[in-house]
């Protein structure tokens, strides 16, 4: 089987790409040339801007794939692109979605693909639904073979999983935890959340592919483990080996800060209690089981990250703006947890 892979290098992307190659399917990663040190050589690397058509269809020539994945696909105009370079040409164009254009706020913490598509904080969803939109209604008008996928919170050994961070990644979070100073919970910590190492979920989606059965059809794949952020952060500090100094601010003032896009990313995602049934991939894909519970993919994450200094970016806006966050609190008559 042959395999077009548009990204090709991110989190979800690479577990794809290593457990395609361990089951014999013939890779072709297209990007700008970014490659990535984890993936073996055996795989077909295209150089093209993604965004440029010409440089897209000169860079595929006339070849077929049997199944096409679009992993950075954000925008309405990169789908529609999509759908006219490969209609005819894939036996099957899987668009990664997201989880967070599920139905905000909630009207039930269970999410099933039945739940309906709308999110008024958080444009990064709203463009997913207008993508999956176009799918749709190019599945219906010329038969175009798409399947969505709606990834929720997916991590790697290169990060972990932080709701309240600054622009440059979790590290300072995790430094802080280190240098035994509060972090930020959204929240009072209570809310259920599902992270999934993007091991497990390749496993799913690397069943989708080429399934007939699949195509026309839209899915989530996550864990079946839910967690409060509570639950997540301590993890996170038994794994640095430390213990966790909280403090808890409101999701809706979190929102209010002008550098970080807390409305969208709390308010339209998690910050919301949800668990997601996965009966729908289960059925196609009846082997899906998730093996890394987080406790342990945390650890795996934490021990890489403390051996690898090229992902530890300080973030000092970030780390004055929580400090001025918990001197707030505490002036409110917040007690910082010990």
């Amino acid at each position: 089987m042959k395999a077009l892979l548009i990204g090709g290098t991110g989190t979800i992307s690479t577990a794809v790409s290593r457990l395609l190659l361990q089951k014999g399917w013939d890779i072709y990663l297209l990007n700008r040339g970014h490659r990535n040190d984890v993936l073996p050589e055996n795989i077909h690397w295209l150089n093209a801007d993604v965004r440029d058509e010409n440089s897209l269809r000169s860079a595929i020539g006339d070849a077929t794939f049997d199944v096409v994945c679009d992993f950075i696909g954000f925008l309405p105009e990169q789908v529609a692109q999509d759908i006219r370079v490969f209609q005819g040409r894939c036996g099957q164009f899987i668009y990664i979605s997201s989880a967070s254009a599920y139905h905000k706020p909630v009207a039930h913490y269970r999410i099933t693909e039945g739940t309906t598509l709308s999110n008024p904080f958080w444009k990064y969803s709203r463009d997913k639904i207008a993508c999956e939109h176009l799918l749709r209604q190019a599945i219906e008008d010329t038969g175009f073979p798409a399947t969505i996928v709606r990834p929720s919170h997916t991590y790697d050994e290169r990060t972990v999983p932080v709701a309240v961070h600054g622009n440059h990644g979790p590290w300072q979070v995790l430094s802080r935890i280190l240098h035994d100073q509060p972090i930020i919970i959204h929240g009072d910590g209570s809310s259920l959340w599902t992270v999934t190492h993007n091991s497990d979920f390749a496993k799913a989606f690397v069943g989708l592919m080429g399934n007939p059965k699949a195509i026309g059809e839209a899915f989530h794949i996550t864990s079946d483990e839910s967690l409060t952020w509570n639950q997540i952060m301590e993890m996170t500090a038994h794994a640095l080996g430390k213990e966790l100094h909280a403090c808890y601010v409101p999701s809706s003032l979190l929102a209010q800060a002008p550098q970080y896009d807390f409305r969208g990313s709390l308010l339209g995602d998690k910050a919301c209690s949800v668990v997601f049934d996965n009966t729908k991939v289960k059925s196609l894909v009846p082997d899906f089981v998730c093996t890394t519970p987080f406790c342990k993919g945390v650890q795996m994450s934490v021990d890489f990250i403390l051996s690898h200094p090229e992902l530890q970016k300080p973030d000092d806006e970030f780390d004055a703006f929580s400090n001025k966050m918990v001197a707030a609190m505490e002036s409110l008559g917040q007690i910082v947890s010990k």
